[in-house]
């Protein structure tokens, strides 16, 4: 074979082999947009549950503490939301319950107990913040979305639950009719920090409520 040949064969091949390239590649592209979407869809899902679990619980009373005596507790404000107080005007929301007689937890899957406490009240708090740590200048893939809970000495802590929450929005819908029970909107908007950006929404309702 000649070097004619040789180059004549080679540039056979590289007109055969291109096509297969770029669609191996867009493939590829495709895959870990895929995967990155999919990822972003399971932490939306848990953040929602975790934020729909805590609304359920607003105001909880247990049932001993009602029946004592002259018991009054301090319950004026079971739920709270705090308009665009967090990173690029998202909501926050804050919670308050009592403790049941089985096993509870807050947003980090710490077992409540009394001692995690004030006032006898439990406190949950979903927040979003800038992801901390980052040098300025680096591309950030949204905010962290923050759990807020009491230690043991009742005192509020802040952990980061996951990355890539670009803003919260809760609102609360018209008042429902049956027994003072609120609704609440919750809109979390989610991205990769690139390409992908997508908003999710549920609807949750109160349950106990005095």
């Amino acid at each position: 074979m000649n070097l004619l040949e040789c180059l004549v064969g080679i540039a056979l091949c590289t007109l055969l082999l291109n096509p297969l390239l770029k669609t191996s590649a867009d493939l590829l592209t495709k895959q870990i947009q895929y995967e990155k979407t999919h990822a972003l869809i399971s932490e939306a899902e848990r953040a929602l549950e975790l934020i729909g679990r805590a609304i359920r619980m607003a105001g909880y009373q247990n049932v001993k503490s009602i029946q004592l005596v002259g018991n009054q507790k301090n319950m004026n404000s079971p739920i709270e939301i705090r308009k665009r107080s967090g990173y690029q005007g998202s909501d926050t929301l804050v919670v308050r319950y009592e403790l049941s007689d089985s096993v509870d937890f807050d947003c980090i899957g710490n077992v409540l107990t009394s001692d995690r406490t004030k006032q006898n009240l439990a406190l949950q708090g979903f927040q979003v913040d800038r992801q901390a740590g980052l040098s300025k200048g680096i591309k950030v893939n949204g905010g962290s979305l923050i759990c807020q809970s009491l230690d043991r000495q009742g005192r509020i802590q802040n952990t980061t639950l996951m990355n890539g929450v670009n803003a919260l929005k809760i609102d609360e819908l018209q008042p429902l009719m049956d027994q003072g029970q609120r609704a609440f909107r919750v809109k979390l908007e989610m991205t990769d920090g690139v390409s992908i950006q997508k908003e999710f929404e549920r609807t949750f309702t109160t349950r106990n409520l005095p």
